[in-house]
């Protein structure tokens, strides 16, 4: 029940939207997810840190989505996404603009497939993250997102003091300036491309942007495979490319619902490389009870001084209705000796532990409209 959070997300609308018509067939949706807990942290910076800490499970979103029946089968839509700070009430990531975490307008139709321009996602979170092949789906959410101790792989749209988060772009990366199609379902296959454009003129491939997407899904089966790479122009210096590739495959047995996912990211600028791999499940006890467990193992190369971690993951969801859930989660991430671990969404100067330990405990609420 709580991938109905993300499927919202992909699709932007929810159990309970508010639609004001704009004619037959056509309509503007307002939506939104809301998340906020207290969290504490074992090992920040040397210390235990007891936080107020929002978004962990699903972002916190508000969105405008509209649809208009051109007939045929053919729509125009579009979505503007901000995210917040419940906290705060600041737009997140701060700097990023108003719609900052989504902004495209594009055509839909049953037969020839989708084509979008904007501020979008790439096919590491179309195919994989919602094709449902990420344990932090539906487990531990930011949390359950990848980092690790591997600051030194120097990722260019991440702070330096936490460098490595979310380096496979599965939390919410966006390409701007790009253009996406997506076909329709051809006998549970579906593929994608995407560009993104560089904008510098006399030369189309300085800053621009790749990624490519395919689905197959049949009944409780599900598999994906994704590529992004990204080229990030730096003041006085050449450009840098990140590149990612992942697959993943998920299997539904009734109330049991599994996943697998392997990723890894490239810099190169240095040459630092991850890999990780993933395993999860998810186990709805009752209609209004759901418990998660995931697996994670992660390692840099040399680079990275060959640094590792394990990460385990667990989660208790109690659905209060079809709209509001209370949930606990636990996260616990074990580095090799001479690393300091970091666990995916803590993000601060002095987030990093001190030692390979980090332990991560966590009470939260989150609705939906």
């Amino acid at each position: 029940m709580k991938n109905v959070v993300w499927l919202g997300i992909a699709l932007g609308a929810s159990a309970c939207v508010h639609d004001a018509q704009a004619g037959t067939g056509s309509s503007v949706t307002l939506y939104g997810f809301l998340d906020a807990g207290i969290t504490y942290v074992s090992n920040s910076g040397g210390h235990g840190n007891l936080k107020f800490d929002d978004g962990i499970m699903a972002p916190n979103l508000l969105g405008i989505r509209g649809d208009e029946d051109l007939g045929g089968g053919t729509h125009a839509v579009f979505d503007l996404v901000s995210q917040i700070a419940v906290g705060t009430g600041a737009i997140q990531p701060p700097g990023k603009g108003l719609f900052g975490r989504n902004a495209w307008v594009g055509l839909t139709d049953n037969r020839l497939g989708s084509i979008k321009f904007g501020n979008q996602y790439d096919f590491m979170i179309d195919s994989l993250f919602f094709g449902r092949t990420d344990a932090a789906f539906a487990v531990g959410g930011l949390y359950d997102f990848r980092a690790g101790p591997f600051q030194k792989i120097a990722l260019p749209y991440n702070p330096p003091y936490a460098a490595q988060f979310d380096w496979d772009r599965m939390s919410g990366q966006t390409v701007a300036n790009s253009v996406k199609y997506q076909s329709p379902s051809i006998f549970g296959f579906r593929m994608g491309a995407m560009y993104g454009f560089g904008g510098v003129p006399g030369s189309m491939g300085s800053g621009n942007s790749v990624s490519a997407g395919l689905n197959y899904d049949h009944g409780a089966f599900g598999a994906a495979a994704a590529f992004t790479e990204v080229k990030y122009l730096q003041p006085g210096g050449p450009q840098v490319g990140i590149r990612n590739w992942g697959v993943g495959a998920r299997y539904d047995f009734g109330r049991l619902a599994t996943s697998a996912l392997v990723t890894t990211v490239r810099n190169g600028a240095n040459g630092g490389a991850i890999a990780q791999g993933e395993l999860g499940a998810t186990f709805l006890v009752t209609p209004a009870l759901e418990l998660g467990a995931s697996y994670m193992y992660m390692k840099g190369n040399a680079y990275l001084e060959n640094n590792h971690a394990h990460q385990l993951s667990a989660s208790v969801d109690y659905f209060l209705s079809k709209r509001t859930t209370v949930y606990a989660v636990a996260v616990y991430q074990r580095a090799n000796a001479n690393a300091q671990a970091l666990v995916s969404g803590i993000i601060d100067p002095n987030g990093t532990a001190s030692g390979p330990n980090q332990l991560l405990a966590r009470v939260g609420l989150q609705t939906r409209f």
